[in-house]
């Protein structure tokens, strides 16, 4: 799974994910791109996920690039705890996303396989998305 190798705080506030997303809003490695359309955390295991379907469908061919990491820790208490005595240990890292935010990123396949393998990959994540060219983002369409 993907998580920092260290980190300043062990643990951290919430936050919130008001607003769209003004960075990593447009393609600048691939052809085709994975964009979120509603704000979400996502989850190591749920990248990992999506990562793999993409991989396989493609079959070793072209390149993937994943422009987003998990760096937030989400802590949670044991099951039965009273309230109180302090915040959990940490369970799990996600992503912070917000809506317009380019999640992956494809080239080197053909338009159809890039564009099968982004939609198998979309069954993989917690949010909608949307499935964008080059063309499309250069269009001003997101």
């Amino acid at each position: 799974m993907l998580m920092p190798k260290r980190v300043k705080r062990r643990k951290q506030f919430r936050g919130s994910m008001a607003g769209k997303a003004t960075r990593g809003n447009t393609l600048a490695y691939g052809e085709y791109g994975i964009i979120a359309m509603e704000p979400a955390w996502i989850k190591s295991n749920q990248i990992e996920a999506a990562r793999v379907a993409m991989t396989r469908y493609i079959k070793r061919g072209g390149k993937v690039w994943i422009k987003i990491f998990p760096d937030k820790p989400v802590t949670t208490k044991p099951l039965g705890t009273r309230m109180g005595s302090g915040k959990g240990a940490v369970e799990y890292w996600v992503a912070v996303v917000k809506p317009g935010r380019v999640m992956f990123e494809i080239a080197g396949v053909p338009e159809e396989t890039a564009k099968e393998a982004l939609r198998l990959a979309t069954h993989k994540l917690p949010v909608k998305c949307k499935i964008v060219s080059k063309a499309d983002l250069e269009g001003g369409a997101s």
